[in-house]
């Protein structure tokens, strides 16, 4: 499980739909969300859009692996694609903030690699959120206010990004993914792997 979290605007959505794109064994979570759709957003891609009645009623019945209320609105995971994909054996891609991370800990801890991205400066964000030309003159200005909040968790995660250049981080994220699936507590068939070969040994 690959936690991207970051301030809004600061590039963990792009992270991670690069991310995601490049790499054939990632599947990504979905959050369902109770926010509007922006006009370049796709349902069931980007976010499942739903109302709020929806939302409580699937955090009421345990439906969610981690719900958050962001911004003024509220976001979860859907349990079930995430139990399904990973038992599968595929790895998940979240892109959730500080509150759903620190869910996700309680839960899975063991199964996780969290990354936190920073930006390079305030002014950069600004004109990062700015350049999307998707949130009003206010909604920035809460976006902002609330980065010093997220920002405050970042000793909670694992690796930290400032991300300058979204080439260079995806790619250090990409680093990050490597090795965490070459831990050795993560490669589950190693016992039976090392006993073929000490049995090849014996045969000799």
């Amino acid at each position: 499980m690959l936690v991207i979290a970051s301030p809004s605007g600061a590039g963990k959505s792009s992270i991670s739909r690069t991310l995601f794109g490049q790499d054939p064994n990632i599947r990504l979570s979905v959050s369902v969300t109770t926010r509007a759709r922006r006009t370049d957003e796709v349902d069931g891609k980007h976010y499942h859009f739903i109302d709020v009645p929806t939302y409580e009623r699937m955090r009421q019945d345990g439906e969610l692996l981690e719900s958050a209320e962001v911004h003024g609105n509220f976001y979860g995971t859907p349990r079930a694609h995430v139990e399904e994909q990973l038992a599968a054996g595929n790895d998940i891609l979240f892109d959730i903030d500080y509150q759903g991370t620190l869910q996700l800990y309680q839960r899975c801890r063991a199964d996780m690699v969290t990354v936190f991205i920073l930006p390079p400066s305030i002014k950069e964000l600004r004109a990062r959120l700015e350049r999307r030309a998707q949130d009003s003159v206010g909604t920035i200005e809460k976006r902002l206010r609330n980065a010093k909040l997220e920002m405050a968790h970042y000793n909670e995660y694992d690796y930290i990004i400032v991300n300058e250049d979204l080439e260079n981080s995806t790619q250090k994220v990409r680093s990050i993914l490597a090795s965490a699936r070459l831990e050795r507590r993560r490669l589950t068939q190693l016992d039976n792997f090392v006993k073929d070969l000490q049995n090849q040994i014996d045969s000799l």
